[in-house]
């Protein structure tokens, strides 16, 4: 019978690593002193590797999830924020939103762990994003988006984009506009890509808001937003980024 504790995903974990690529993977993620994710510590595996052992653990309790997200281990928080995105699939799938809701209440308490752009991209969207559909309050978003860590601004701007693949997109883009001045390149990049899947449901609204705020964005969001435009659209776009430096 399978051991359902964290020490067990642990040593299932260790059992898949590789010395040489939990290296590759300290250097990808920006672990090193002053980097975003300095300290953070890897064993060393492939996503298909961890996805793996999620399934296989995939009914552990709330208990043993919460040991794995305060784990010092990059890939146990991965793992159990995959189980945990399984979890609340299933729970939406058998129409059970009392179970829902207390995942994602649960993510919410436990987001401290969530501190890496892989694990936030990986889990806001499917959790957060997935159980504001539909919902008229939204104000996690707005303190999500104040607050002084990184990875909680950027929970905020991600999990938009299960607003915005459902059609809803005056949320998404009010936190876009909330988070323009941000200072950190990882949320340039955040910011940029909500904006480039706005203009996939509404190339209006995408242009709406950059002929509004076009002229202050930081030059990694604009970029990205208009990845999609057509080359004089671009131009134009990037032309008027250069007429108003940002403060």
């Amino acid at each position: 019978m399978l051991n359902l504790t964290a020490a067990a995903v642990l040593r299932a974990l260790r059992a898949a690593s590789s010395p040489g690529k939990a290296s590759s993977s300290a250097w990808f993620f920006k672990t090193g002193p002053g980097e975003y994710a300095y300290g953070d510590k890897f064993l060393g595996l492939t996503v298909p590797a961890m996805r793996r052992v999620a399934r296989q653990y995939s009914s552990l309790t709330p208990e043993e999830s919460a040991k794995l997200l305060a784990s010092p281990w990059h890939e146990c928080r991965a793992v159990a924020l995959e189980i945990l995105v399984m979890q609340y699939e299933a729970a939406r799938k058998r129409g059970d939103n009392k179970a829902a809701s207390s995942h994602v209440r649960f993510y919410l308490a436990h987001r401290g762990g969530v501190n890496n752009w892989d694990l936030v991209d990986g889990s806001a969207p499917y959790l957060l994003g997935d159980h504001l559909i539909g919902r008229a309050d939204r104000g996690i978003l707005l303190r999500l988006a104040r607050s002084r860590k990184l990875w909680e601004r950027r929970i905020a701007m991600v999990s938009c984009l299960a607003l915005i693949r459902a059609g809803d997109l005056d949320d998404p883009l009010k936190i876009a506009e909330q988070l323009l001045d941000d200072e950190h390149d990882l949320m340039h990049k955040a910011v940029g890509w909500m904006l480039r899947e706005v203009g996939k449901q509404s190339p209006k609204a995408l242009a709406g808001f950059l002929n509004r705020h076009g002229d202050r964005m930081p030059r990694t969001a604009l970029r990205y937003a208009i990845e999609r435009m057509q080359p004089e659209e671009r131009k134009r776009y990037l032309a008027m980024g250069k007429t108003k430096p940002r403060k």
